[in-house]
């Protein structure tokens, strides 16, 4: 044996056993597993089941599990699970953050699982609002397997001054509160706040409204009313005087002329803490971010007793994507770990379970009498993860379950590349296109705007190849002491109509697919000026095939009906950017997929590869990466 893989296939029946015995499970796969999942309407399967009671488990001693599974592994399903062996049959209240787009879906998956459910859907917090739309805490429920708004309305603000008592006297089945995570984070518009002084020594200057003195910046130089022309909250720390306490005065206010709303999540995070007996936060690796929406997650560990979080891509290739999950599910662990909230603390987190290069250059330079070496030091964080990460974090608190877990309930699954040459003008224009890119790179060594340049050009020109103007770059001229513009190429720009050679090949794979009953989709990425999705439609229009397009214009609650109606419509085809259908969208009436562009996002590649190799598919899946050979676009996509 010479490389540690072998040796792990060659004894992973030894290390199996030895780490079972050094690690016992909470729930093993021959414990029995919780006699209440049975009461579900739906049956669960072995490895489902396995998963549920392992997590219940964990929860009635902790405040929040992970579970994360593959795409079509029921994650839905496995939540559901386990907040209703928890409850043991007594009322409960549950708060469901997922993506806008699949709030209905939450609710149906609810309603169809759970017996006596009610769900009711988080629409806004807001005065006024079309009346035709829904608003408010709204009550939904399952008609003829469609989700109806039907029944209660209410207010957050209401269930607020209600409390978990009267509500429960109201209402004693268990209960789930849905909302969008980008509907959950809209709130009001805003405004800067200061007054003009209209006497004494700061005439016409600005002053602190709760103070009437100057308005300082941080270097203690006064502010003047353009300082508060861009769209960015300023405030100050105000000290009482005779050693009093210090204040935060915040420069900012509602506008009041704009729509009059509140921040669902804002709302329930400061006034509604421990209201929710549980929490769901569904697709996790979305909140890793230090956005608001990432922010939601931490408000769901306040406002809920316990906290369940749900993804099929834990990680998107580094260690530090997994900082601030930890840190908002986990914060007492975090800590007493000795990392810090913030930037030095995702640092050193990735510094310790991450990977770094460091690239040290050392140029030597020749003084009047003497010679010098100048070094400069450059740490770099690549992909990968310590082992001791999932020891340390993930073993005790998170349930992993894949799809292989449950393959005799699904079709088989195939990935394949189809790889086709250019055409020799096509070609010839691109090896021209690139050596032109890659003289301007030689010629401005560390010019990043190149190198987006670069990659951005290269990876749309093989599948656009016309409506190119010339393309420019800048760089810095140490003579004028100023950025300079230069040319960097000018692309060859070839024929529009006709067919290039990928788009045949897609053409004849996709007539075959169609001729075995089987309906395709089609993922491209490029969607801008250069729109590859609508070179896509028409070509494959043309062929003769029924084409859709889902554009980001479909709201997102709206993309599953959208869905349903071109299939009523006879569509054969649909395109769409990867993203649009990453999370939570079924297609099982595709069971063959296409990556005619894949972009750079591991997760939502992932996602998007498995939209139809789910619980329910009857057909064999296929996912085919189309490609040029040995052309940049490659390396992306395979």
């Amino acid at each position: 044996m010479e490389t540690t893989f072998q040796y792990l296939r060659t004894h992973a029946t030894e290390l199996g056993s030895r780490i079972l015995e050094t690690y016992p499970p909470l729930q093993g796969t021959k414990d029995p597993v919780a006699p209440r999942i049975t009461t579900l309407l739906r049956k669960a399967l072995p490895a489902q089941a396995l998963a549920i009671t392992g997590t219940a488990k964990y929860l009635r001693k902790a405040k929040a599990a992970r579970i994360v599974a593959e795409c079509g592994a029921g994650k839905t399903y496995m939540a559901l699970g386990t907040i209703h062996v928890l409850a043991g049959g007594r009322p409960s209240t549950t708060l469901v953050m997922c993506p806008s787009h699949i709030t209905h879906k939450w609710a149906r998956e609810a309603l169809l699982t759970v017996p006596r459910a009610r769900t009711f859907l988080i629409e806004d917090m807001r005065n006024g609002g079309d009346p035709k739309k829904p608003h408010g805490v709204c009550e939904v429920k399952l008609r003829k397997g469609r989700i109806v708004y039907e029944g209660l309305r209410l207010s957050l603000s209401e269930l607020r001054r209600m409390g978990r008592k009267e509500w429960r006297k109201r209402c004693s089945a268990p209960v789930f509160f849905i909302t969008g995570k980008d509907k959950g984070k809209l709130g009001y518009y805003w405004e800067h706040a200061y007054l003009k002084a209209k006497s004494g020594p700061n005439l016409g200057g600005v002053i602190n409204p709760d103070t009437g003195a100057t308005i300082l910046g941080s270097k203690q130089q006064k502010l003047t009313y353009l300082d508060f022309v861009d769209k960015i909250k300023l405030s100050e720390s105000l000290t009482l005087p005779h050693g009093g306490t210090t204040r935060y005065s915040a420069l900012w206010q509602a506008d009041r002329e704009r729509i009059q709303r509140m921040a669902p999540i804002e709302y329930i995070g400061r006034y509604m803490g421990g209201w929710f007996d549980f929490a769901i936060a569904d697709e996790l690796h979305q909140l890793a971010g230090d956005t608001a929406q990432g922010n939601g997650l931490g408000v769901l560990g306040r406002a809920a007793k316990r906290l369940i979080a749900l993804t099929g891509t834990l990680m998107g290739g580094y260690a530090d994507d997994l900082f601030n999950i930890f840190y908002r599910m986990e914060p007492r662990t975090m800590a007493g770990e000795g990392f810090a909230y913030g930037g030095q603390g995702r640092r050193d987190f990735q510094q310790q379970y991450g990977v770094l290069e460091t690239i040290e250059r050392v140029r030597g330079t020749d003084n009047a009498c003497s010679r010098a070496t100048k070094k400069t030091i450059q740490v770099l964080k690549k992909p990968g993860a310590s082992p001791m990460l999932f020891g340390k974090f993930l073993m005790t608190t998170t349930a992993f379950l894949s799809l292989e877990d449950i393959a005799d309930n699904l079709p088989r699954y195939d990935e394949s590349v189809l790889s086709v040459e250019m055409d020799e003008e096509h070609a010839k224009a691109y090896e021209e296109l690139e050596e032109d890119i890659r003289a301007a790179m030689r010629a401005h060594r560390g010019n990043k705007s190149l190198m987006s340049i670069l990659l951005n050009t290269l990876l749309l020109y093989p599948d656009h190849p016309f409506g190119f103007k010339d393309i420019w770059a800048r760089a810095f001229d140490p003579q004028a002491k100023e950025y300079v513009r230069f040319l960097v190429t000018m692309p060859q720009n070839l024929k529009e109509a006709g067919l290039y050679a990928k788009e045949r090949a897609i053409i004849a794979d996709i007539r075959e697919e169609l001729r075995q009953g089987r309906r395709c989709q089609v993922y491209a990425t490029y969607t801008g000026a250069k729109d590859v999705t609508l070179r896509l439609e028409t070509v494959l229009r043309q062929a003769g095939f029924r084409v859709a397009v889902l554009r980001s214009s479909v709201a997102t609650d709206k993309r599953e009906d959208w869905y349903e109606r071109q299939l009523k419509a006879g569509a054969e085809v649909v395109i769409c950017h990867p993203k649009l259908v990453e999370t939570g969208l079924d297609l099982l009436a595709f069971p063959t997929l296409y990556f005619y562009e894949t972009g750079y996002s591991l997760h939502t590649l992932r996602q998007a590869s498995r939209r139809s190799w789910r619980i329910g598919q009857r057909h064999a899946v296929r996912v085919k990466f189309v490609t040029y050979t040995g052309r940049c676009r490659r390396p992306a996509s395979v």
